[in-house]
């Protein structure tokens, strides 16, 4: 009996000694890798006005690229989000307002990468002389669960409002959300008055849409209407046959007709009926994913239009 416990713990020993390298190798690759992230920025001049353009790369330590989404941000302030496409990259245009600038690019993670931030790049911004305005999201990067809403903060920033002889109307927008989804801003058009120094905001409502099942409302089947379908069917079997020898039949063939598609108009045949009995149809879920949404504010004197933009990444699950 000593000896065949012995065994037995020895047996259980090697089986535990067997078991820890593959926890380990299953620890491992459960581990979330490091990443790294660049960011590039280089200016241009846009109708007096500065614009950057930023490009951001993340990778893995793995050296694979990763997914997801990244801020752009300018002194520690979000300016805009987008996705990462396949090869880990994003690219987005800024217009800056004048002075010094410091962007840095911010990655927000993913199941299997962790966050990680690059080093700032320093970029000089020259002043318009027209009044004008930026647009800023904030944040600039939100992940909903399909069904859900999310609010963010649309701010836009007036610039030379001074040269302003009248108030400026701006009308925001966005555009590239997935199917199944809308976004609503609160106030929809913004007023900056001359002189006006401070940022104007609105709020940003994304929402999503939950998949949904139908559900029947009412019994599928209707007793007495096919008591009544069925005979009426093989009565106008019997016109159509008879009508060959007695031609008054006719008349009485096209009423009965007629009771016919009333009756299948009460029945499964009617959209009525079906709702119903068979309930709405199915609502499918917003896809799930990670996408670059476009925010949009818009000005116009009645000669020339103003058009401003900023991105933010919406992530989907």
């Amino acid at each position: 009996m000593i000896c065949r416990g012995l065994r037995l713990e020895l047996v259980a020993g090697l089986g535990i000694a067997l078991a820890m390298p593959a926890l380990a190798v299953s620890g491992e690759s459960a581990r979330a890798l490091a990443t790294q992230t660049t960011l590039t920025a280089e200016t241009r001049d846009q109708a007096g006005r500065t614009q950057a353009i930023v490009a951001v790369t993340v990778t893995g330590e793995d050296g694979l690229p990763a997914t997801g989404a990244v801020a752009v941000s300018d002194h520690g302030r979000q300016l805009a989000g987008a996705a990462l496409n396949a090869e880990g990259h994003a690219r987005l245009t800024l217009a800056l307002a004048a002075g010094d600038h410091r962007l840095s690019a911010v990655y927000t993670g993913d199941a299997t990468h962790l966050g990680s931030t690059s080093q700032p790049a320093g970029l000089q911004a020259q002043a318009t002389t027209t009044p004008d305005f930026q647009i800023g999201i904030s944040p600039a990067t939100i992940s909903l669960t399909a069904g859900q809403t999310g609010t963010l903060t649309a701010s836009v920033t007036p610039e030379n409002s001074s040269a302003l002889t009248a108030p400026m109307f701006v009308t925001l927008s966005c555009s590239g959300l997935p199917d199944q989804s809308a976004c609503v801003f609160t106030p929809e058009n913004v007023e900056i008055q001359p002189n006006a120094a401070s940022a104007i905001n609105s709020s940003m409502v994304i929402e999503t849409q939950a998949a949904s099942t139908a559900s029947a409302t009412h019994s599928s089947s209707n007793p007495v209407a096919w008591a009544l379908l069925l005979p009426g069917a093989l009565g106008l079997g019997g016109l159509a046959w008879g009508t060959r020898r007695r031609p008054w039949l006719n008349r009485l063939m096209l009423v009965a007709l007629v009771g016919l598609v009333t009756m299948l108009g009460a029945t499964a045949c009617a959209p009525r009926y079906n709702y119903y009995n068979h309930g709405p149809p199915t609502n499918p879920a917003t896809p799930a994913g990670t996408y670059t949404v476009l925010v949009t504010a818009q000005s116009s004197n009645g000669v020339t239009a103003t058009t401003h933009s900023t991105t933010l990444a919406l992530t989907v699950k």
